[in-house]
């Protein structure tokens, strides 16, 4: 029969990984989770506050009657779009610096691009719209955040929706349907309904690949501006909804 001493004893249960070993992983993982979201979210928010500033003070100046039809109407609308081509692009290369100041100003460019909705919709119902907004999205991205449901097959589809919802602008743009155009404001609130709990949950699953990285600080910022596109675009097709004309 074997004759343990107290030395090799305590050799093999030294070499048994503790219960308290494993929770102060995982309290620190939590901690490290919880950390990195709040930056994504902190991100995310200033640049969606700083487009509603530019916004409203390129309306009150005039300017936005400038943007409203014209070149400059084509530049600032399709200035945004370059903004994100040169982040998703460019991510590898670029530093966090970089990467901050294209962030902040892509959010300046888009507010002088959604200034002209003060044009077409009143200031009450812009308001109205924005906080309605506000409270869906943190709705969403909480049951992203905290489900146990896989929405990656669903990411998937959303996407596919994404594709065939620019088709049919593209498409109303010649066609000019009152119809169409309002079919096309209530599935793009679901779709940026759904991409918004399904990023959310994205990003959440990336800390666990990203933490302790140097790319981490990078996918803040490009984690923020999912979430900033997925909020933008549910406030624009539920304006058309709530908005009230000028």
């Amino acid at each position: 029969m074997a004759n343990w001493n107290d030395t090799d004893q305590r050799r093999s249960f030294g070499s048994v990984p503790r219960a308290g070993d494993a929770v102060t992983r995982g309290e620190t993982f939590d901690a490290g989770l919880r950390k990195h979201m709040l930056s994504i979210y902190n991100y995310m928010t200033s640049g969606v506050l700083l487009t509603g500033v530019v916004a409203l003070l390129t309306a009150r100046s005039g300017l936005a009657l400038s943007f409203a039809s014209g070149p400059l109407m084509w530049i600032v609308a399709l200035a945004p779009l370059g903004f994100i081509l040169a982040m998703s692009f460019g991510l590898n290369r670029m530093s966090k610096g970089t990467l901050q100041v294209l962030f902040w100003s892509f959010a300046t460019v888009m507010g002088l691009s959604m200034s002209t909705i003060f044009l077409r919709f009143t200031g009450e119902s812009i308001a109205a719209t924005f906080f309605a907004t506000a409270g869906a999205f943190a709705g969403l991205s909480l049951y992203g955040y905290t489900t146990k449901k896989n929405l990656q097959g669903f990411g998937t589809f959303l996407v596919m929706g994404v594709i065939g919802l620019l088709i049919a602008m593209v498409l109303n743009i010649f066609l000019q349907s009152g119809t169409l155009a309002l079919a096309i404001s209530f599935i793009g609130v679901l779709i940026f309904a759904g991409l918004t709990a399904y990023d959310t949950q994205r990003l959440k699953r990336e800390y666990q690949h990203l933490r302790g990285t140097e790319f981490a600080g990078k996918a803040i910022i490009m984690g923020a501006v999912s979430l900033y596109l997925d909020f933008i675009n549910m406030f624009m097709f539920l304006l058309q909804f709530m908005g009230s004309r000028e």
